[in-house]
């Protein structure tokens, strides 16, 4: 996006040609492996993407919130006095949220500016509200010199995903945004926080994302409908084991309690969280190694298994990953993100990348009438100022 024309849109906006807004970058994000484990206390293995939301901001003396954005129709202006309300559903709720959060915290926050303008494609599933959000809190700290460390910020957006939206996401979004760095994936244990930059050598070949296009209407639903089955199924482990998280236990120590289960759905979820959080360390030793073929099989065994086990995938994914499937040149394809639609990631040969995108898109459209896109996309860095 030209950085010079969305300053020039925040001036035009606010009527002041004297304004010098701040802008910022805050990254979408992919998840290579490791889906619906981070609020289990699992590891996950996400990378920030080059996609992304550009941010514009400036302080007032008004005590408003302006909220403006070229992605949609809705702009908002709320009075700090009414900052705990929400907005409906709509997109301003994100960063509110966040601004809410601050304002918990005690900082002496005043009026703002906000123009966002993203070329993450909406409802994908590649945490563009995440990247709202830690674009708002990374703005919020830096407008104010609030000096609150990364890793705070993270969880303060958080915490407006939960607490003000009401979708109850583990930390994964909002740390890979923050916390992201170009070529690398990130190897974080959700329980503790601990990290590793794990490096990516792809060599020849890319990740390819494949948007279903289909609107995601049970994600944030479903995704609450997971959260509390998997509390559920921690509940009947802990009878026989004390443990904080279902990602606590070993596939040994599952197998021993697995009879234990009197709902088999409540049994196939726990076994997903379980499974899927040794995938996620296989495949950080398998990119470690540069092991790509054995990472695309631990892709594959991931989809299987949130199919299957998880059951968050439907049609749409489905036939997505079993198109790609056979296409020569595909190490690995799973869906990635909440489910329900949104996009399925891939590890496609370079040579092999037309091919894919000519055919998996023909037998999709075939299939579900719907017009899939794909993605070409980079590993980029965490949210930063811009220069």
């Amino acid at each position: 996006m030209d950085q010079k024309e969305l300053k020039k849109k925040f001036v035009s906006l606010h009527g002041d040609a004297k304004i010098s807004p701040h802008g910022y970058f805050s990254p979408g994000r992919v998840n290579l492996i490791g889906e619906h484990i981070d609020y289990n206390g699992g590891f996950v293995l996400p990378c920030a993407l080059t996609l992304g939301t550009y941010l514009f901001a400036s302080k007032t003396t008004d005590n408003f919130i302006h909220l403006s954005s070229l992605n949609f129709d809705y702009s908002a202006k709320i009075h700090l006095s009414d900052i705990t309300k929400k907005q409906g559903d709509e997109w301003v709720n994100y960063p509110i949220g966040v601004v809410n959060e601050f304002i918990k915290k005690g900082m002496p926050i005043t009026g703002m500016r906000f123009l966002f303008a993203g070329n993450i494609p909406d409802g994908a599933g590649l945490s563009s509200s995440a990247s709202i959000e830690m674009g708002t809190a990374f703005a919020v700290n830096d407008l104010f010199d609030s000096r609150i460390d990364i890793i705070e910020l993270v969880k303060m957006a958080q915490k407006a995903e939960n607490n003000f939206v009401g979708v109850k996401c583990g930390i994964m979004d909002q740390f890979i945004v923050g916390t992201g760095k170009k070529d690398h994936a990130l190897f974080l244990n959700c329980d503790d926080l601990t990290y590793d930059h794990i490096p990516i050598h792809l060599e020849s070949y890319k990740i390819v994302i494949s948007n279903t296009n289909k609107k995601r209407e049970l994600a944030d639903s479903k995704y609450n409908e997971r959260y509390n089955e998997c509390r559920k199924a921690l509940d009947i482990v802990n009878q026989h084991r004390r443990v904080g998280h279902l990602c606590s236990l070993t596939l040994d120590d599952f197998s021993k309690i697995q009879n234990s289960f009197p709902d088999h759905t409540l049994y196939k979820r726990a076994r997903h969280a379980i499974t899927e959080n040794q995938r996620v360390k296989e495949g950080a030793r398998a990119l470690k190694n540069g092991e790509l073929k054995t990472f695309g099989i631990l892709m594959n065994q991931s989809h299987d298994s949130l199919r299957d086990d998880y059951e968050v995938t439907g049609v749409h994914l489905d036939t997505l990953v079993e198109e790609a499937r056979k296409i020569p040149g595909v190490l690995g394809a799973r869906m990635t993100g909440a489910g329900f639609g949104g996009c399925s990631i891939n590890l496609v040969h370079k040579e092999s990348i037309e091919l894919f995108c000519e055919k998996v898109g023909h037998s999709y459209k075939k299939k579900t009438g719907i017009k899939a896109d794909f993605y070409v996309v980079d590993i980029g860095n965490g949210v930063k100022r811009l220069s």
